[in-house]
């Protein structure tokens, strides 16, 4: 039986959005020029959406509800791209990344809880790997295209081109999605916020954001890689990043499929895989013959586990529906922002954040084993 269609609605809008927060890695050179700012605080721009991100995720999806929360967030996203696409002023662009984030943080929030509810309880994992397909499938085709576009039309034409897309992407929501039906009244905002203290909630929330951290981590830095141990041209860091995010559409995709009845399996396997992989990444960076293979694997298994701990977090976060989505978004995004921190300060070694993922994923695997003896489960269950 297909999955419903509003919910590949949903995940064109998380791919539009996904798009835009990766999207400046390629284009902050020619943006900070055309600006007059220096490459250093054009990268404010990243910082300053993946910390709207997170703060964004709970404030936003506090009081919005089904499709007109879904449309108003996406309408505010265009909006401030257009904004942005206008703007000559390096500070109002910097205020409509922050406006984009907070809409896309509450987007991604909702979407999660609303795709969920679209499906049977056996076919959750399977909706949620279409809607995080969407991010994946930014990264494969999106991010590259968007860093073409910018070199060859501007930073602008890439603005623009996220504008449009958001278009199909708000008029699919408004005609596919069903209005929200008036529904019993819910737990306080008190207690949803009191849910955080549930053991069980709080130990996925720390794997989702370590591992994810892990992957973020070597994923901004996979350019010095390319272009020094492995010896490669810098034509082959879109091929590179490509690779990676072929493997995370695929790994989403896998998990999908298995999620709703071995969730377990897929951590219990998936991460010690995750962590070899990491080390063999390190260690095997300096031979171009093996490098896109690893690449794509270790796309695969970071997206395959870390997609299988974002749907624990929502089965965990039962008991808080209207923020549910919101914990689980901000736990991926709690990894995007500190993992390209932590990373930054190991780049004296081009393998450095290899090596840095390497020890996150071993921390989540210590975490997940302590933490699993304690309640008195295995600790491969999540």
């Amino acid at each position: 039986m297909p999955l419903p269609l509003p919910l590949y609605l949903l995940a064109l809008a998380v791919f539009a959005m996904g798009t835009s927060e990766f999207m400046l890695a390629g284009l902050l050179p020619d943006l900070a020029r055309d600006l007059g700012v220096s490459v250093g605080a054009a990268g404010a721009l990243t910082s300053a959406f993946a910390v709207g991100m997170v703060i964004g995720a709970p404030l936003m999806a506090v009081r919005a509800r089904g499709r007109s929360g879904l449309l108003g967030f996406v309408l505010v996203f265009l909006a401030a791209h257009v904004a942005g696409a206008l703007t000559s002023s390096f500070v109002v662009l910097l205020a409509s990344r922050v406006v984009a984030a907070l809409a896309n943080a509450g987007f991604l929030a909702l979407a999660l809880t609303t795709a969920i509810a679209m499906v049977p309880a056996d076919r959750t994992a399977r909706a949620l790997a279409v809607l995080l397909g969407g991010t994946t499938v930014a990264t494969v085709v999106g991010v590259p295209g968007g860093a073409l576009l910018g070199a060859h039309a501007g930073w602008r034409a890439a603005f623009w081109a996220v504008v449009v897309l958001c278009v199909p992407a708000a008029l699919g929501i408004l005609r596919g999605v069903p209005a929200a039906e008036p529904s019993p009244e819910g737990p306080s905002l008190r207690a949803e916020f009191g849910v955080l203290r549930e053991p069980g909630l709080a130990r996925v929330l720390v794997l989702a954001a370590l591992v994810n951290a892990a992957t973020f981590g070597s994923f901004t830095f996979l350019a010095p890689v390319v272009t020094g141990p492995a010896g490669l041209t810098s034509s082959w860091v879109s091929a590179a990043l490509m690779l990676f995010g072929a493997g995370s559409f695929a790994g989403v995709t896998a998990a999908g499929w298995l999620g709703d009845r071995h969730a377990g399996r897929v951590l219990a396997v998936g991460g010690p895989l995750l962590l070899v992989g990491w080390v063999a990444l390190a260690a095997l960076a300096d031979r171009p013959a093996v490098l896109p293979a690893l690449l794509f694997v270790q796309g695969a298994l970071s997206f395959a586990v870390g997609g299988t701990l974002i749907a624990r977090i929502l089965y965990e976060a039962a008991g808080a529906p209207a923020l549910a989505g919101a914990y689980a978004t901000a736990a991926l995004n709690v990894g995007a922002v500190v993992g390209p921190l932590l990373a930054a300060t190991v780049l004296g070694r081009p393998t450095g954040p290899f090596l840095l993922s390497a020890g996150l994923v071993a921390a989540a695997l210590a975490f997940a084993a302590v933490s699993g003896s304690r309640r008195g489960g295995p600790a491969s269950r999540c």
